[in-house]
């Protein structure tokens, strides 16, 4: 078996929802709103883990297990808006690490990195 790509995965929640009839709901507004519930419930996770619990976190199947099923909630709802807004997501990926690599230039080596984010 195959694994899946991101438009079969997007086919599949789509199929999900239509069989259950909840198109209506899922304007992008509500799976806005879901989509930052769900990372809010994956951050509840490690609200109060210190930096080296949060890395070992994996290593408890139980919690293991736990973050993966956030994780999987946060994608579908990331999926879903990127579905019903049109956008491509791999391509709005791409892009954006074009863009951040413009914008932050790698040092040379021995040269502090300064801040590290995604924006």
């Amino acid at each position: 078996m195959t694994e899946p790509d991101v438009a079969q995965l997007q086919r599949r929640l789509a199929e999900f929802a239509a069989s259950r009839a909840w198109e209506p709901y899922h304007t992008p507004k509500n799976l806005c709103a879901a989509l930052s519930v769900e990372a809010s419930e994956l951050l509840e996770m490690f609200q109060w883990l210190t930096p080296e619990q949060s890395a070992r976190v994996m290593e408890d199947p139980e919690t293991a297990f736990r973050v993966t099923d956030e994780v999987a909630d946060v994608l579908a709802y990331l999926l879903q808006f990127c579905e019903v807004l049109g956008i491509d997501v791999l391509a709005a990926l791409a892009a954006k690490i074009d863009r951040n690599e413009q914008r932050f230039p790698a040092p040379d080596r021995g040269e502090p990195t300064g801040r590290h984010s995604a924006e």
